[in-house]
């Protein structure tokens, strides 16, 4: 790890949101979506609020307004479900740093279409929380496994073992592995290259931010 490090420099990550609600509503918008389709779809979407996306703006549309928008049905329900929790209270969006970070996935998986996948990526890439390590995410799998030199990915249960080393900064070590299947790490001549595809979901550009809450974490 510390060869990938000195390797690849610096944590780089896209500054987040303003808005943690727009963030769940695009994760859920862009779930199962080439980037371009939806792209527009979630910018036909937006256009449906001329006073801002809200919950409370979600809940107030008409039947069949997000249909119109190419928003399917699947989704349309997930994004309703999520703005009546967090009306409800049940998903406290603006109460975060009061929960840690299973709290926090166990209040988000309560919503229809956000899996333990979805919101340990919004804790990670939203709130900057720094003890994030989602085992099931295969980038991570593959990064940690060619970082290592295994010949077959490791199984998520070996990882969480692994990853208990580097708590309190498991999310760290989570992005090094992301970073690690398009880098070439400079080791033995025989060292391969490394694919140089990496999730479409790993956010690049703003360098992380240390300002993390320091609210109760996992």
């Amino acid at each position: 790890m510390a060869k990938l490090i000195k390797s690849v420099g610096s944590i780089k990550l896209r500054d987040p949101s303003d808005d943690p609600f727009a963030a769940l509503v695009r994760s859920i918008m862009y779930q199962q979506l080439a980037g371009a389709a939806a792209t527009a779809i979630h910018g036909r979407f937006l256009k449906l609020f001329a006073g801002g996306l809200s919950p409370a703006a979600v809940l107030a549309l008409e039947d069949g307004a997000m249909r119109s928008a190419g928003v399917s049905g699947a989704k349309a329900a997930a994004i309703n479900d999520l703005a009546a929790k967090v009306g409800d209270g049940t998903v406290p969006l603006g109460d975060v740093e009061s929960l840690s970070d299973d709290e926090l996935v166990a209040r988000l998986v309560q919503v229809r279409g956000i899996g333990r996948w979805t919101a340990e990526m919004f804790l990670l890439f939203q709130l900057r929380r720094l003890d994030v390590w989602p085992v099931d995410d295969f980038g991570v799998r593959k990064g940690w496994s060619t970082t290592h030199r295994l010949k077959e990915p490791i199984t998520p249960r070996a990882l969480q073992a692994e990853g208990e080393r580097f708590r309190p900064y498991r999310s760290i070590a989570a992005w090094y592995c992301w970073r690690a299947v398009d880098t070439v790490l400079p080791v033995s001549a025989d060292s391969a290259r490394l694919s140089p595809k990496v999730p479409n979901s790993r956010p690049r550009g703003a360098r992380l931010a240390p300002k993390v809450r320091n609210s109760r974490r996992s």
